[in-house]
């Protein structure tokens, strides 16, 4: 595989810093698919039991920036530091999750520890692959903190109520039966 051109992987890593930044003002994150090939993969562990996979450029859009953001309208999810390597156009990125709402202190909730996408790049300023990964137990002890003092939005009682009724939601597969490997 040919080396990736550091300059172009830089300004990848902006342009998709400056996309996030307007979703987030937006509370819609289905425009980033834009940024991904045709055929790009997006997945993520759920824990123990379930993982998350999006295939394909439109799931991506509807699944994992859709259905799967949907809820965290408010919440941003600032990067702290990426890592890159132009042999492979593989890039790190290092992100908090920060919710917009407060305690009674004025400090935002905020999952502890840090998260990060590993992404791919595929070219033409598009990822073709991205797999997430987060302390899954911090962000579910921040949602019980958030549940126990009221501060959830009414999406995000959506999202939780969504997800503990048991019913099958698309992009969600039993770990290891994911249409393509999580890993």
């Amino acid at each position: 595989m040919a080396p990736f051109d550091r300059a172009e992987l830089d300004e990848m890593i902006q342009r998709w810093i400056d996309a996030n930044k307007r979703a987030e003002a937006d509370g819609d994150w289905k425009p980033l698919a834009d940024m991904y090939t045709e055929d790009a993969t997006y997945g993520w562990n759920y824990g123990p039991k379930e993982e998350f996979m999006a295939v394909g450029r439109e799931e991506i859009r509807e699944l994992a920036l859709g259905q799967e953001m949907d809820g965290l309208e408010g919440w941003e999810y600032p990067y702290q530091q990426f890592v890159v390597d132009e042999r492979t156009g593989d890039v790190i990125g290092l992100w908090k999750q920060v919710a917009d709402a407060t305690r009674d202190d004025g400090s935002h909730y905020t999952v502890q520890g840090i998260g990060g996408s590993w992404f791919r790049y595929g070219g033409d300023f598009q990822w073709s692959w991205q797999r997430d990964f987060f302390d899954f137990g911090n962000v579910s002890h921040l949602f019980l903190e958030m549940i126990t003092a009221g501060v959830l939005s009414d999406g995000m009682n959506k999202r939780i109520e969504r997800s503990m009724s048991g019913e099958k939601l698309p992009g969600w597969y039993p770990v290891g039966k994911s249409p393509v490997p999580l890993w």
